[in-house]
């Protein structure tokens, strides 16, 4: 059904939409590029939400050589009004021949009708090229659209008998310099990075992204029962930071606030925050992936929830001892029939560290 030259375009396109990788949320990354006699005559990509989508871009850069032409697209066309005009209607007014698209887009506002209406209009619209490259570059929006909430990828630093901090806090730093620099880019990939109160109470984190080229800076969520965020705290610096909380206290809301930080009351069981609660919330907000950097109480309760999709685990060549802090705060194991399976999907050195990246099986 496609031929080579199909998937080398279609890689392009796909290349294309990983330039938006820090910079769309709450919209997918998207790429376009536009062929015709086997030469390609415009090619875009969608930079933010509220700018051009990426086959407007590539319309533009094409004009009139858009006539009878191909067009790569890692994403379905839209075919309703959002902040922009549907792209489909663009492609038929510019009268291409043939669509590609990598995959349906999963926005139950579109979900085929883009192709359908490109179909009806005489234009022959094929789907499903580099299904699962275009699925992993989106990962997050198809989560949040199909199931309502965030992709969770939970990053974590240990050494290699599994300790991510001593027994008095202290975890900076176990990892080498590469592996906290690698750590950052995952950062400026998510559209929120997800802490505990005991994480910021043990190394007051800016939480931030630093050292990565991008134009947008995640939104801080810190999963704070009581409401016991210093204000002093650094990441309360520069905004951009909501507090799930489970007991209401009118005077820290209030002092919170004045700070710049969002209150949310998402009480669950036991005076604590509901995190399957929180996830949905940040879905309605429109983000799509959430990176956790939290200590082994919040990344247990995470993981008894089953709100984990990932782990991104960083492995350094040291031993710190049994006294030390574990990854996840579990209940013991009577038989390994209750042992959680996951899957590596890619092994790595960065710098003297092995990073792991695994998801749940």
């Amino acid at each position: 059904m496609f031929s080579a030259n199909d998937h080398e375009f279609m890689a392009r396109a796909l290349r294309l939409a990983e330039q938006g990788l820090f910079s769309t949320t709450p919209n997918p990354r998207v790429g376009c590029v536009i062929v015709k006699d086997g030469r390609i005559v415009g090619e875009g990509w969608h930079r933010r939400a509220g700018e051009a989508h990426a086959e407007i871009s590539a319309l533009q850069a094409a004009g009139e050589a858009a006539s009878g032409a191909t067009v790569y697209v890692s994403l379905e066309p839209c075919s309703h009004h959002g902040r922009t005009p549907p792209c489909a209607d663009a492609l038929i007014d510019a009268k291409v021949r043939r669509v590609v698209a990598a995959m349906q887009d999963p926005n139950p506002q579109v979900a085929g009708a883009g192709l359908a209406r490109l179909r009806k209009a005489g234009i022959q619209a094929d789907c499903g090229l580099m299904l699962s490259e275009a699925q992993e570059l989106n990962i997050g929006f198809v989560a949040r659209m199909t199931r309502g909430r965030p992709w969770l990828r939970m990053k974590l630093a240990a050494s290699l008998d599994g300790k991510t901090a001593l027994d008095n806090g202290i975890s900076q730093w176990i990892t080498g310099p590469a592996a906290r620099q690698d750590g950052h880019r995952w950062r400026a990939r998510a559209c929120a990075i997800l802490t505990g109160i005991g994480t910021v109470r043990d190394d007051d984190p800016q939480l931030n992204v630093r050292g990565v080229d991008t134009s947008r800076q995640p939104l801080k969520v810190v999963v704070d029962s009581r409401l016991e965020l210093p204000l002093d705290a650094k990441l309360l610096l520069g905004g951009g930071v909501l507090v799930a909380a489970a007991v209401d206290d009118a005077a820290k809301v209030a002092a919170l606030r004045e700070r710049g930080a969002e209150v949310v009351l998402l009480p669950g069981a036991g005076e604590k925050v509901d995190l399957s609660a929180l996830m949905e919330a940040l879905a309605r907000r429109g983000l799509n992936e959430v990176h956790a950097e939290a200590g082994f109480k919040l990344n247990g309760s995470l993981l008894r929830a089953g709100l984990v999709d990932e782990l991104l685990l960083y492995l350094a060549p040291c031993l710190i001892g049994d006294a030390a802090r574990g990854m996840f705060n579990l209940p013991a194991l009577e038989s390994l029939e209750g042992k959680r399976s996951l899957a590596i999907r890619d092994a790595r050195l960065v710098g003297a560290d092995l990073r792991l990246l695994a998801r749940f099986s």
